[in-house]
């Protein structure tokens, strides 16, 4: 009997760790500046984790945030309405919403020689890691989410250069549902199976532990712990180039 291609397929060697310092904007320039040194062989097939201490936004690259947020709401509570390098919908993010990102390698052909093949190839395993996890049955929603009982989990966005790509995702835990209609508006485009829900209504957290999140991706994807120099020209790069730069963030 033949093994499933996911297992035949393609592990990821490297587990990064991000310096404890990391700010949340920080985090957004490292998923993009891996990707850049990925592409000039300054990185290798890896997985991360991050999670925000405090709540911030986060846009996809191409939407406005006047339209997405309640700004007002954001400015007052001192909230930051960052930009992300990815597509996608827009977020709120902080503790209870640990953020996964994965470093592959495209190929020519095969899962990862499309846009629409990387998505359902990873969200086919980051599915099955999560309802091995829960002992639920996760389900592929819309193009790129991830739900129970229709309630959306996970959010998953990617970003290609040539030779690379970033697949990346969030993942609800324990995050404080009741607080994301506050900074958020009803999104400027939604998954037909969202079904006009408000955010509340649309939601669930897993109710898991991070580290048990994070034990179930790193089987799926045969982690190893082995690292390798994080390429810091690249985020100091990216720094300068967008994250650094309010005008990037909100100037759309």
């Amino acid at each position: 009997m033949s093994r499933p291609l996911s297992r035949l397929f393609q592990s990821v060697p490297h587990l990064i760790e991000l310096p404890k310092s990391t700010q949340t904007v920080e985090f957004l320039a490292w998923d993009e500046a891996l990707l850049d040194a990925a592409e000039v062989g300054r990185a290798k097939e890896s997985l991360w984790f991050w999670e925000s201490p405090s709540f911030f936004v986060v846009l996809g690259c191409g939407q406005k945030a006047a339209i997405e947020c309640h700004l007002d709401a954001c400015d007052d509570a001192k909230v930051p309405v960052l930009r992300r390098c990815t597509g996608g919908g827009t977020v709120l993010q902080g503790h209870g919403c640990l953020n996964y990102a994965l470093l592959l390698r495209c190929t020519d052909s095969g899962p990862l020689a499309s846009i629409t093949g990387t998505n359902a190839w990873i969200m086919g395993r980051q599915c099955r890691a999560l309802t091995t996890a829960t002992g639920r049955n996760v389900r592929i929603e819309g193009h790129t989410d991830l739900a129970i009982d229709g309630l959306k989990i996970s959010g998953n966005a990617q970003r290609r250069r040539r030779h690379w790509l970033l697949f990346h995702g969030t993942l609800l835990h324990h995050f404080p549902l009741e607080k994301i209609g506050t900074y958020l508006k009803f999104p400027s485009a939604q998954p037909n199976y969202r079904q006009q829900r408000d955010h509340v209504a649309f939601v669930c957290n897993m109710g898991l532990d991070s580290a048990v999140l994070k034990q179930a991706l790193c089987e799926e994807w045969a982690v190893t712990q082995s690292n390798f120099p994080l390429p810091t020209t690249e985020f100091q790069s990216a720094m300068v180039r967008r994250y650094s730069r309010p005008e990037w963030h909100r100037g759309l």
